[in-house]
C-alpha cells in the first residue's frame, strides 16, 4: 500500500505531503486546485512519460517520493525488481521510490535510496498501482482492451494456454516465413548453391588438416637455420648421451658406481639421487636423438614447404583467418549446402511440419476460445450483477467472443469446424455489449454508453476483477465523471466495497461519492506563494472539517447552517451504510 506521498514543484504544487491509510480516501478540492497533480504524480512514480510543462513555473526541477509498504507475499515480478535494482528496504518492509523531473525535460528515478532506470521503478511499482483515469475509460471501448480484461477475468489456466499458443505459432510463423523465402529466393539459392560448392572443392583439393599452417610456420623456421640448429643439436646429444666417452650419462654412471661402493652411508645415500639424474639425463638424450632424426637431411625440402604454405594462404584469404577456421567453415558449408541443394526436398519437409504444428496451433487456439466464452458468461453476469446496484439495474453487460474471420490464408486454421485466422492473442474477438433493458438487443459500448454510463461500466467491472486479488493501490481519477444523484452514492459504496481488498484512493468532485471514504484529503489554494505564485496544500480533515467541504461541494453551500445540514446527513448515511454492508 501507499503510505506517504510527497511532492515539490509539480504544477500548482509548491509543496505538498500527507500520509495514507487503508481503505478508501477521497481527494477533493476546488477546481484549479490541483487534485489532478496527485494521479500525476502517482503515474510518474509508476514510469509515466515526464513531462517539463509539470514543473511549477519558475523552478528547476519537480520532486515526487513515495513510500510503499511491500505485500508480505512479494510476486516474483517485485522480488526481481528489489534484487536487481539493490534497493534498500527499511526495517518496516517499505521502500521509497522517487522520480525527478528536471525543467529540460530530463528525468531520474530512485528505488530504495538506489538510482535506477525509469523503466524499473515501473516495474515495481507497476505491480503495486493500478491506475484508473478517464482515458482508461476511453480505452474500455477498444477490442483489445475488452479481451484483455476477459482474459484477466479468465486466469491462469486462460493465461497458460495463451502462453503455449504464442510459442506454438511463433513457431509456425517461422516456418511459413522459411517457405516462403524458399519459394521465392530460389534463384538466389542457386547461386548460393555454386559458390558453396566452388569453396568446398578448392578446401577439398588443398586437403588441409588441422594446425597444419602453424607447424608448417615453424618448420619453415627451422629449415631457414637448418645447419646450426642440427650443428647445436649434435653437439647436445653427443654430450648428453654420446659414445666417446665423455658424455654425461658416461660421467653419471661413473659417479654411481662411486658411491656404491663407498664406505660412508652418507655417500650412499646419495645414489638413488644420482639415478634419477641419470633418468632425466637419459631421456633428454632420447629426445635430441629423435629431434635430430627428424630434422631434414637438407634444405630442399624448403622449396615444398613454401608451395604448401602457400596453397593453405590462398585458403585463409578466403574462408577464414587460420586453417583451423577454414576446415570449420567447410563443415557449416556442407550443412548449408545440404539444405538448399536439393529446395523442393527441403519445402516439402517444412510443409510437414507446418502442418503439424497448424494442427497444434488449432488445437490450442480452439481451447482457448472455450476458456473465453466460459469466463465471458460468468464476466457478464457479475458485471451486470454490479450494475444494478450502480442505478443502472435494467443494464446488463453482454460479452461476446466471436472467431475472426479467414482474411489471412497463410494464417488459417480450422476453430470448432469454423476457418479463421491465428492471431497473435488467439483466433477470438472480444466484443462488450450493453444491454439498456430487459429484451432489449446488446450494443457496442463505444456507441452505446454515455460518459457516465462508461464510467460505471469500467467500476464495475474493476470490481469483479478485483476479487481475486488483494493488497495492491487503486487509484481512480474523476471515474464519477457525468454521474450524479442516486448513482453517485452507488459509486461511492461500491467504492466502499472495493476498499476491503485494496487500498482506494479516488479523485472525486461529487459529495455523495467523497461521503463514503475511509479518509478524506482536500487540495486548497492557498496565497502568498513563492514569487507571487498560487499554491496549493495537501490537508486531511477531521470529521468536522469533512461536514465543511461536503457544505461545499454541495452546491457551494459553504458553512451555512443548510448546508453543514445536508452535508452531515449525507455522511451519516454514508457511514451507516458503510457499517452495515
Amino acid at each position: 500500500m501507499l503510505e506517504e506521498l510527497s511532492i515539490t514543484s509539480l504544477g500548482v504544487l509548491e509543496s505538498a505531503s500527507a500520509e495514507f491509510h487503508p481503505g478508501f480516501t477521497a481527494l477533493t478540492g476546488e477546481t484549479g486546485a490541483g487534485k489532478t497533480m496527485i494521479v500525476t504524480s502517482l503515474r510518474l512514480l509508476s514510469g509515466g512519460r515526464a513531462d517539463a510543462g509539470r514543473v511549477r513555473s519558475g523552478d528547476a526541477k519537480a520532486v515526487v517520493e513515495g513510500r510503499f509498504r511491500l505485500p508480505a507475499d512479494r510476486t516474483d515480478a517485485i522480488a526481481d525488481v528489489l534484487e536487481q535494482s539493490g534497493a534498500d528496504i527499511d526495517d518496516d518492509d517499505t521502500v521509497i521510490a522517487a522520480r525527478t523531473v528536471n525543467a529540460d525535460g530530463r528525468s531520474r528515478a530512485h528505488l530504495g535510496g538506489r538510482s535506477v532506470p525509469v523503466g524499473t521503478l515501473g516495474a515495481l511499482t507497476g505491480e503495486l498501482l493500478a491506475i484508473h483515469g478517464q482515458n482508461d475509460q476511453l480505452r474500455l471501448i477498444r477490442g483489445d482492451q475488452q479481451r484483455a480484461a476477459l482474459d484477466r477475468f479468465a486466469g491462469a489456466p486462460a493465461a497458460k494456454t495463451l502462453a503455449k499458443y504464442r510459442d506454438a505459432r511463433e513457431r509456425w510463423v517461422a516456418i511459413i516465413d522459411e517457405l516462403d523465402r524458399l519459394r521465392t529466393d530460389s534463384r538466389e539459392l542457386a547461386q548460393e548453391a555454386d559458390r558453396l560448392q566452388f569453396g568446398l572443392d578448392e578446401v577439398d583439393a588443398v586437403k588441409p588438416q588441422p594446425g597444419e599452417d602453424a607447424d608448417i610456420v615453424e618448420t619453415v623456421r627451422r629449415l631457414t637455420d637448418l645447419e646450426d640448429i642440427r650443428t647445436t643439436a649434435s653437439q647436445a646429444q653427443t654430450i648428453v648421451a654420446g659414445s666417446d666417452g665423455g658424455s654425461v650419462v658416461d660421467a653419471l654412471g661413473t659417479v654411481r658406481s662411486l658411491l656404491e661402493t663407498a664406505s660412508d652411508q652418507a655417500l650412499r645415500d646419495l645414489k638413488p639421487r644420482v639415478e634419477e639424474a641419470l633418468v632425466v639425463v637419459g631421456d633428454i638424450g632420447d629426445e635430441l636423438t629423435g629431434y635430430l632424426g627428424a630434422l631434414p637431411e637438407d634444405a630442399a625440402d624448403l622449396d615444398t614447404l613454401l608451395n604448401r604454405q602457400a596453397e593453405l594462404k590462398s585458403l585463409t584469404r578466403k574462408y577464414a583467418a587460420d586453417v583451423d577456421g577454414v576446415l570449420a567453415w567447410r563443415d557449416e558449408a556442407e550443412v548449408r549446402l545440404g539444405e538448399i541443394a536439393d529446395p523442393q526436398a527441403r519445402i516439402d519437409e517444412l510443409e510437414a511440419q507446418a502442418d503439424t504444428i497448424r494442427d497444434e496451433v488449432s488445437a490450442l487456439a480452439t481451447t482457448l476460445h472455450g476458456q473465453r466464452r466460459k469466463a465471458a458468461k460468468s464476466l457478464g453476469a457479475k458485471v451486470s450483477a454490479e450494475l444494478s446496484g450502480l442505478a443502472m439495474g435494467g443494464s446488463a453487460l453482454d460479452v461476446a467472443v466471436s472467431l475472426t474471420s479467414a482474411d489471412d490464408a497463410r494464417l488459417t486454421i480450422d476453430v470448432a469446424g469454423t476457418p479463421t485466422t491465428a492471431g497473435g492473442h488467439g483466433a477470438d474477438q472480444v466484443e462488450f455489449g450493453l444491454v439498456a433493458h430487459k429484451g432489449a438487443a446488446p450494443l457496442p459500448i463505444a456507441r452505446s454508453a454515455s460518459g457516465g454510463e462508461l464510467s460505471r461500466v469500467m467500476l464495475a467491472l474493476e470490481v469483479v476483477l478485483a476479487e481475486p486479488d488483494s493488497g495492491s493501490v487503486m487509484v481512480f481519477d474523476e471515474v464519477d465523471a457525468g454521474v450524479g444523484g442516486a448513482a453517485a452514492v452507488q459509486i461511492g459504496a461500491r467504492l466502499a466495497r472495493l476498499a476491503r481488498r485494496h487500498q482506494v484512493i479516488v479523485v472525486t468532485h461529487l459529495p455523495q461519492v467523497a461521503a463514503f471514504a475511509d479518509n478524506h484529503l482536500v487540495i486548497g489554494k492557498e496565497s502568498g506563494g513563492s514569487k507571487g505564485r498560487q499554491r496549493s496544500s495537501l490537508t486531511t480533515l477531521t470529521r468536522d472539517e469533512r461536514v465543511s467541504e461536503l457544505a461545499r461541494m454541495l452546491a457551494g453551500l459553504g458553512d451555512s447552517e443548510t448546508g453543514r445540514a445536508h452535508a452531515e446527513e449525507l455522511l451519516e448515511t454514508a457511514e451507516a451504510s458503510r457499517a452495515t454492508d
